[in-house]
């Protein structure tokens, strides 16, 4: 329970359901809003857990936020969150007090592939708020407990009977910002955090010639214009970063579009692709894009991806996920 709109709604429709509820609080960092929390769970009479998960949050998602941005990639530190510390420690806390079931506002189902045994993520009724991208690291274990009350649900109704009841969230905004991080500049919030600032480099063109000095290699991500500091009398956008050399390559727009792309650190759900097996499957490159067809190859814990039509901005970090209509069958961190 965070507080919000979606999780203070799921606990009526999983009563509704016949189930008896308690919620559960991770504390994440100073920032967590456990007053909110505590304040949805008076309103609603449920019993409140609060977890500290602050070393853990340390340790597995800042860390890794920090040293991917630094390697020149674009990490979304909530896929690396649910897998590592947010579902691992409200399964955790579920068992412990005995609890047979872990439900959360994600907008997403749980299905089961009777032909194989396997668990896996579809997409929930709302395509706007489809959350099912964010989720596709869960193991087996994980979601073999899981329910997501609101998968039929449509946010615009959840919103007006959330009105309607008059509930404590009804009216609390989105955070859109990165949880840790409210202030949303996360290249301060990383120098703060190392006790140093980047280090200057050379903006290139793709031959090499040196444009201008840009501010550090974690400032900048693939596709961005905007915010480099730069002006060379026409569009400019980062095409490709380079830690080891501190150079950032700006290009046209053009140079953005690419049609294939390796991933790694794959994590199967709906079924396990074999190795050499050519897969058509629709593939998402970041969680707003549009899916795309594509041919996917898998060897040795990686797969190779031909898209068939080329995508702006494939971005390294970022996490890739394939569906097959509506339900995940894999996804990976792209390379």
């Amino acid at each position: 329970m965070s507080g919000g709109i979606d999780s203070t709604y799921s606990v009526l429709k999983l009563r509704s359901l016949g189930y008896e509820v308690e919620g559960a609080i991770l504390k994440m960092s100073e920032h967590t809003d456990i007053p909110a929390a505590q304040c949805a769970a008076d309103a609603l009479g449920v019993k409140l857990h609060i977890v500290d998960c602050t070393k853990e949050f340390s340790e597995c998602v800042v860390k890794n936020f920090v040293s991917e941005y630094c390697a020149a990639r674009t990490p979304n530190p909530c896929i690396v969150c649910n897998r590592e510390v947010k579902f691992k420690k409200l399964c955790e806390c579920a068992k412990s007090v005995g609890c047979d079931t872990v439900s959360t506002g994600h907008y997403a189902r749980v299905l089961f592939n009777e032909e194989n045994g396997r668990y896996y993520i579809s997409r929930g009724l709302d395509c706007r708020k489809d959350q099912s991208y964010v989720l596709w690291r869960l193991s087996q274990d994980e979601l073999a407990m899981l329910f997501f009350p609101l998968s039929d649900d449509m946010k615009t109704e959840i919103k007006e009977k959330s009105k309607e009841m008059e509930l404590p969230s009804a009216e609390a905004k989105e955070s859109q910002e990165i949880c840790f991080i409210p202030s949303n500049d996360h290249t301060a919030y990383m120098e703060e955090l190392l006790g140093k600032k980047f280090e200057e480099g050379d903006f290139v063109d793709a031959n090499g010639k040196v444009l201008g000095k840009h501010k550090g290699v974690p400032r900048y991500t693939i596709g961005q214009r905007k915010g480099l500091g730069i002006s060379l009398g026409k569009h400019a956008f980062v095409t490709s970063i380079d830690p080891d050399s501190n150079t950032v390559t700006l290009g046209d727009e053009d140079a953005l579009f690419k049609n294939e792309l390796d991933v790694s650190d794959l994590v199967f759900q709906k079924r396990v692709i074999p190795d050499g097996e050519n897969v058509r499957l629709f593939a998402k490159i970041r969680y707003a894009a549009k899916p795309v067809m594509c041919t996917v190859t898998v060897s040795e814990g990686k797969a190779h991806v031909v898209l068939d039509e080329q995508a702006r901005a494939v971005t390294p970090g970022q996490s890739a996920v394939f569906y097959d209509e509506n339900d995940i069958v894999f996804g990976g961190f792209i390379d």
